[in-house]
């Protein structure tokens, strides 16, 4: 995947538990594990809004571009 969440250290740098985030933000568990996984295809800018607000971040503190281009039909 060409774009990467890094929410895990985030998390851990704020002291907060996934739970605690997914509670906040108003997302399911599964739904957060699934962006921390990068098997997510896609994000509602309200969520990461919502998530950079709870996480007192930037969106460039939890995505990151790794500089290869997907092209959208490549297999897993």
């Amino acid at each position: 995947m060409a774009i990467k969440a890094h929410l895990d250290e985030i998390l851990r740098a704020r002291g907060m538990t996934s739970k605690e985030l997914c509670a906040l933000v108003g997302i399911t568990e599964a739904n957060l594990s699934i962006l921390r996984s990068g098997k997510a295809k896609g994000i509602r800018f309200a969520t990461i809004n919502r998530i950079c607000y709870f996480l007192q971040c930037d969106v460039g503190d939890i995505l990151k571009f790794d500089g290869n281009l997907e092209e959208e039909n490549e297999d897993e």
